[in-house]
């Protein structure tokens, strides 16, 4: 908890609670569905929690937005992002079943009310959304063509609506590839710790 005040200290009681309440919940639920590698579970906060919520030093989620978590897992990064923009509504997909289940009952016991999951492909999702969100789950173009026709044309956020995806490594090709306009975002100007040093927050522009 240290960690996320560290960087977000204008967060609310109920928020301070939702965040505390992660840490027992996940490591009760990797025991029965492996969620979060067995090295990272004691890591929870740096390299689960507070990743996802670099997004939320690229882009201040507006009251009723309306976001898509593609692949998130675990519930990363749509649990924390949820806890931290309270008005604005999530949708978590994940082509595995016991994983959705993992989201929907953590989400539950901490009290989320701006978030729903299911279990679907992201092609199979017929809504369109301001932004969607994802952590690495596959290459950029081939991700680019899952998201496709999902975005709401109307943007009312600093940023025109699209995809932020967080992700490592050199992305020089993969954004050749994707033929988008594109802007990095290098999380180590946010997060001083280590585990961020090659880390980025990927902005693709959706028109």
């Amino acid at each position: 908890m240290k960690l996320i005040l560290k960087y977000f200290p204008d967060i609310n009681e109920e928020q301070k609670r939702q965040f505390e309440q992660l840490e027992p919940l996940y490591k009760e639920w990797n025991m029965q569905i492996n969620v979060v590698s067995r090295k990272d579970i004691d890591e929870l906060y740096t390299r689960h929690i507070l990743h996802s919520l670099a997004i939320a030093k690229v882009i201040d989620f507006k009251d009723g937005s309306k976001i898509l978590d593609v692949g998130t897992g675990g519930g990363f990064p749509g649990i924390p992002l949820a806890i931290l923009f309270p008005k604005t509504h999530f949708f978590l997909v994940d082509s595995i079943g016991k994983k959705i289940k993992v989201v929907k009952e953590i989400s539950q016991a901490i009290g989320l009310k701006n978030l729903e999951a299911e279990h679907k492909r992201a092609e199979e999702v017929k809504f369109k959304y301001d932004f969607i969100v994802s952590r690495a789950v596959t290459n950029l173009p081939k991700f680019n063509n899952w998201i496709k026709g999902k975005f709401n044309t109307n943007s009312r956020h600093k940023i025109k609506n699209g995809l932020l995806y967080l992700k490592g490594g050199d992305l020089t090709e993969e954004l050749k590839e994707a033929g988008r306009k594109y802007q990095l975002y290098n999380i180590p100007d946010f997060f001083e710790e280590e585990f961020f040093e090659t880390k980025q927050v990927v902005y693709l522009k959706a028109f």
